[in-house]
Formats: structure tokens, C-alpha cells, sequence
């Protein structure tokens, strides 16, 4: 079994170079590690600090593309950039894609490794991301977000994020086995299939790291999850962010797919469909009352079962939440499901929010 499991890892990663095999990268080849940050004076200077100390031995190079902001970070990025491995460009739209794209543009080295301005980067992480770029000959290997946060609602987000139950089976949010993957949490690219795509489309003014591998995958190179490079997410702790989120996101993934019609996924449906089938169920059932028709107000059985879904999945949770998180819970995969579905429903075209 052991033999088999080896020779299917192999067929894997074989059939990841395919027509656009990259040239093998050296055993420690320099590093460009790329920010793009707005209103991040909290947690620039750490962030920063964590990745010139996360122990690769190889050269690194940070390069920060700062948007304009409210809170001081481009007098910390100026700071920062008096040390001679980092460097600083001006990202006047403030929009992640083209600042991304910017720090793509002034980096010098062949492997650019993602990192937002509030991440910490582990101990190891380049390390990982440089032996999954040689060993697979991917184009972008990449791990997941661990979310953490100590306060009740913040802590239920953090588990329902890291749950199937939240958002989903995908790797990247709850962990795995190493292969193949659709998308992966922020990524560690090979400039040369990063530049053969055009880098990050600008349109995306959210899900442009999904909208580029799904391109980077279409072009042949391999997208690579590699579970050990696990990066901590502080989720967000209010429930008015946490709507604002969600709902962008719905808007950003059908966005994604009515640019690329071929990455729908009855995954992205359940959401907007249980949204509409819920607003449905209320509205009959309104209407049944005011119209006194039992086969009308008969419809209130779907938000009903909806609500009883909800409650019986915040109970499978609460073994990981505790009890002040698991009382949030309801509330917070709520907030996710319906938000993301009606973003999903609107669309970009028909809100502002995305702005």
C-alpha cells in the first residue's frame, strides 16, 4: 500500500509539469516575499519582522506595496525600508490586485512568496513553500489559514471557518492532505507562471488569488497544497464585519464565474440556494398569514429547517468552541451562509459594497 500511495504522488506530481514544465530551482534559491498593505501600522512592523526571521537560509528580499491609508503605515513602511532587504512601492489605488502587481514588479527574485501586512509568517514557512516548488514543479504551492481568536464571537468565526459546516471542504480553510488543489491560502508562485498569466487580474477586487489559479491551472501549472504551511488568521470580530465579508465574497465567486463559466461547483450553489429558499419560505408564509392560506403558510418548514440545520450543526461544534463561542455559533453560520448566498445572488454589478 505504502508503494502504491508513493506511485500515485508521483503520477501527481508528474502530471503537474506537463507542457509548461518550469526550469528546476536551486536547492536555496534568493526569495521575494510580497505585501500589499493598507491601514496596517498595528501590525506591519511585526509582520515584517516575522518573515526576516522565519529562518530560510537563502537570500530574502520584502517587498511592501502600501495603499493610501488613515493610520500611519506609510511612515512605518518608510521606516522599514531602511533596511537594506526591504523595499517599498506606492499602490495609489489601494485595491489589493495592483498592489500585488506592484510588488511583483519591483521584486528581483524567481520564487515570490505572498504574505499579507497583518500575517505572521512561521518559522519554516519559505523553506516549505521552496521543497513543494522543487519537488512538484508546480507553478504555485500554497497551505491553509488557521484562524484563532480569543473573544466568544470571534472564537465561533475562527471554528465555523476551519469548518465544513461554514464554508465548505475546501483545503486551504480546514487542512488535508498534501496534492492537487484548486486554490491555496495566499501562495508561493515561480515568477515565470505567474508572468506567463499576466499576474493578478485587477478587476478582482476580491477572490484574485482563486481567479489566478484557477488561470494558472488552465495554463498548465500546477497549484500545490501543502497543509504544513499553515499561516494564523485573526477572523473578524464583529458581526457588521463579518456580514460586510461574506456578502463581498458571494459577490467576488459569482463574479469569478461568470468571467470563467467553467469553474461553477455545485459547492458555490448550496449557499445562494439555501438564501432563496429561505427568503421564499418567509415570504409565503407571510403572505399565508395575511391571506389566512395554510398551503401558503405551510412554506415557513423551510426557514424552520434551515434554523434546525443551523442549531443541529452550532451542537456538533460546541465540543470546539466551549460554551460562550457555541452560544455565538447560531448566529455566526447564519451570518455566513446568507450573507455569502444574497452577495452571490446581487452580484458586483448591483451593490456598492464591493468598493
Amino acid at each position: 500500500m505504502a508503494g502504491e500511495r508513493r506511485a500515485a504522488r508521483r503520477v501527481r506530481r508528474d502530471s503537474l509539469r506537463g507542457v509548461t514544465d518550469l526550469p528546476d530551482l536551486p536547492s536555496q534559491p534568493p526569495v521575494s516575499v510580497i505585501m500589499p498593505v493598507r491601514n496596517e501600522a498595528a501590525e506591519l512592523a511585526a509582520s515584517v519582522a516575522a518573515v526576516l526571521a522565519s529562518g530560510y537560509p537563502g537570500k530574502v528580499e520584502v517587498v511592501i506595496a502600501v495603499g493610501p491609508s488613515e493610520d500611519g503605515t506609510e511612515g512605518i513602511a518608510a521606516e522599514l525600508a531602511e533596511a537594506p532587504e526591504v523595499t517599498v512601492v506606492a499602490n495609489p489605488s489601494g485595491r489589493t490586485p495592483d498592489g500585488l502587481n506592484a510588488a511583483i514588479a519591483a521584486s528581483a527574485h524567481d520564487v515570490v512568496v505572498r504574505m499579507d501586512g497583518h500575517a505572521h509568517m512561521p518559522v519554516g514557512y519559505i523553506d516549505l513553500a521552496v521543497d513543494a516548488l522543487r519537488r512538484t514543479g508546480a507553478g504555485n504551492v500554497g497551505g491553509r489559514m488557521v484562524p484563532t481568536a480569543d473573544a466568544p464571537f470571534g472564537a465561533a468565526v475562527a471554528v465555523a471557518m476551519s469548518s465544513r459546516w461554514g464554508l465548505g471542504g475546501a483545503g486551504h480553510r480546514q487542512g488535508g492532505t498534501e496534492g492537487e488543489a484548486a486554490s491555496v491560502y495566499l501562495g508561493s508562485f515561480r515568477r515565470g507562471a505567474l508572468e506567463s498569466v499576466g499576474g493578478y487580474d485587477t478587476h478582482f477586487t476580491r477572490a484574485q488569488d482563486w481567479e489566478l489559479n484557477f488561470r494558472l491551472r488552465a495554463a498548465g501549472y500546477g497549484v500545490w497544497f501543502v497543509p504544513a504551511m499553515a499561516v494564523p488568521y485573526t477572523p473578524r470580530s464583529s458581526w457588521r464585519a463579518l456580514v460586510r465579508q461574506f456578502f463581498t465574497s458571494g459577490q467576488w465567486r459569482r463574479e469569478v464565474i461568470r468571467t470563467h463559466p467553467q469553474s461553477r461547483s455545485l459547492r458555490y450553489l448550496a449557499a445562494p440556494l439555501a438564501t432563496i429558499a429561505v427568503a421564499g419560505g418567509i415570504i409565503l408564509g407571510a403572505l399565508g398569514a395575511i391571506l389566512q392560506s395554510p398551503w401558503l403558510l405551510a412554506a415557513m418548514a423551510i426557514p424552520g429547517l434551515y434554523v434546525l440545520g443551523v442549531l443541529g450543526a452550532s451542537a456538533l461544534l460546541l465540543p470546539r468552541t466551549g460554551l460562550a463561542a457555541g452560544l455565538r455559533m447560531p448566529l455566526v453560520l447564519a451570518t455566513m451562509h446568507l450573507a455569502w448566498g444574497s452577495g452571490f445572488v446581487c452580484g458586483v454589478r448591483y451593490s456598492r459594497l464591493d468598493a
